[in-house]
């Protein structure tokens, strides 16, 4: 049973969608991360920005749970986590045009070339990301992978719905932990990030 003030959302059913009314004390812009790890973005940026709202969707447990504890210890109210698969709840559970924004980082690779049907960013994912974004909203991304990130930028430079932005400075001086092990290592952050177009 969920605890009271748990950050992590149990939800009532998986195929009805979500009442995002009724997840947090006050109706702001919603930013959701797809594959949030250890929450270290994104509690960071919650934290920075109290006037918006955020979801960080994670598969595992473990990782989902570290979200509510850093989060907790904050004392955050514009923060909630949800343990499912990232495209799930694009598709079925997040009510069309509720988030202004998207991130996405460091997504698993999947390198091998049989495996790489099961990357989050394919040929279907911004249509995806059209239903879930409010006209104006942004898909951030971020990686270590040269190929994917190629697959990334080919994706959205041929869905007409999206116009390629920058990411501003505030949110790319945020790093997630992947994200400091990699440069810790040498290796770059590759970036992009994507505009929905009004529709």
């Amino acid at each position: 049973m969920e605890k009271p003030n748990h950050l992590v959302v149990q939800l009532p059913s998986i195929v009805e969608p979500l009442d995002l009314t009724t997840l947090f004390p006050q109706p702001q812009p919603l930013e959701i991360e797809l594959g949030c790890g250890d929450a270290s973005f994104l509690v960071e940026y919650a934290w920075r920005n109290p006037a918006k709202n955020f979801i960080g969707v994670e598969r595992l447990l473990g990782r989902i749970e570290k979200l509510h504890r850093k989060g907790s210890q904050l004392e955050l109210k514009n923060l909630r986590g949800i343990r499912i698969e990232s495209a799930y709840l694009l598709q079925y559970l997040i009510p069309p045009h509720a988030a202004v924004a998207l991130h996405i980082y460091f997504p698993d690779p999947w390198p091998k070339k049989k495996h790489r049907h099961h990357r989050l960013i394919n040929e279907n994912f911004p249509a995806l990301a059209r239903r879930t974004l409010a006209p104006g909203g942004i898909v951030f991304l971020r990686t270590d992978d040269a190929d994917y990130f190629q697959q990334m930028n080919e994706v959205f430079d041929a869905a007409k719905d999206f116009s390629k932005v920058t990411s501003p400075i505030e949110l790319t001086e945020i790093t997630t932990d992947f994200e400091r092990d990699f440069n810790a290592q040498g290796i770059p952050t590759l970036r992009a990030a994507y505009k929905a177009l009004n529709f």
